[in-house]
């Protein structure tokens, strides 16, 4: 499969090296708006600077592309990811879906109305971490999950347009977070009560620290804490989680994975207490491919097929929703139902 990537900054470099890496995705092209990033990534990946090209229009009518790669700022991907399916090619694009709900919608009936897919690079929830907890969560050992925290912690400095947004981190890293509870927990979000604040020392212009309650629609209630510009204690990126089971309970704790289950129930008017086994590590299932070397492949083989992805543009609508719904109640101070 042959594709065009449009940016190839910033994290449009993952993106190169992936396809650099792929066996079954070569280039077609590139796009990249910025002359100085274009030169020094020519060079750096040895690209050929003939197939750079200034708008998606262009690339689209200079070379022949089975697909594209979207890696632009949040608030072009309406515009690229539509050019690309009413072209007839099938997108994968950078998560968030778009800037805005609006726009989100807009890419989600325009890969509707052409036939044509939109994925979206969830890429968190192709790490051996995530599929651990997903695995450990979906045997019968621990029962039913009742309660999640979630605690993250990071102090990032990207520059560029993520220091510019109003809320940078719910919508640009929180949304990884809000993705996995979807994929873990089996449901969507329904009512979300949150607030934001930005500490006095952040280099965010927009809030960069949230705490939210979030109730789901099979009942289990989620507390999320997280900073963006936290200055100590850093946690992993995949955050920490806690999941209080009906029979034990489920630790994700700097990338591991521990459990403890309920042996026996105690009863108080006899004065036993619960009775626990031991706290122990659960090895992390190997995965021969990872986050976006993962989603490359899965998308690829699903344009081969004619198969969706399992994020689409059409399911990751409930993830932006979420997110947007999140920002909706930080705004309003008022709880959110979805």
């Amino acid at each position: 499969m042959r594709v065009i990537q449009v940016g190839i900054g910033g994290m449009g470099e993952t993106w190169l090296r992936a396809v650099a890496d792929s066996e079954s995705v070569d280039f077609a092209g590139f796009v990249e708006i910025n002359d100085g990033i274009a030169r020094a990534q020519a060079e750096a990946y040895k690209l050929d600077r003939s197939l750079i090209f200034q708008s998606l229009p262009e690339a689209l009518a200079r070379v022949e592309a089975d697909a594209v790669i979207n890696v632009t700022p949040p608030d072009v991907h309406r515009e690229i990811c539509v050019a690309a399916l009413e072209a007839g090619l099938p997108v994968l694009t950078e998560k968030p879906l778009a800037g805005t709900l609006e726009d989100a919608r807009a890419i989600a009936e325009a890969a509707e109305a052409t036939g044509a897919l939109c994925s979206v690079a969830q890429n968190y929830r192709y790490r051996s971490l995530t599929q651990t907890v997903k695995s450990a969560l979906e045997r019968p050992d621990l029962g039913a999950v009742g309660a999640v925290r979630v605690e993250f912690y990071r102090g990032p400095h990207f520059g560029g347009f993520r220091e510019e947004m109003a809320h940078p981190l719910i919508i640009d890293m929180s949304i990884h977070h809000f993705d996995m509870m979807r994929l873990l927990l089996g449901s969507d979000a329904t009512s979300i009560s949150a607030r934001s604040w930005n500490p006095p020392w952040s280099w965010f212009k927009g809030d960069a620290s949230a705490a939210a309650q979030i109730g789901f629609a099979n009942g289990v209630q989620v507390s999320y804490s997280a900073s963006w510009c936290s200055q100590a204690w850093e946690t992993s990126w995949n955050a920490n989680w806690r999941f209080e089971c009906e029979r034990g309970a489920l630790l994700v704790e700097d990338d591991r994975v521990f459990m403890q289950q309920l042996l026996s129930a105690g009863d108080g008017k006899r004065g036993r207490a619960n009775k626990h086994g031991e706290k122990r590590e659960l090895p992390l299932i190997p995965m021969a491919r990872e986050s976006q070397d993962y989603l490359l492949q899965e998308f690829c083989e699903a344009v081969r097929r004619g198969a969706p992805t399992a994020t689409t543009a059409q399911d990751n609508l409930k993830t932006m929703e979420f997110v947007m719904g999140v920002a909706q109640a930080c705004d309003s101070g008022e709880t959110v139902r979805l």
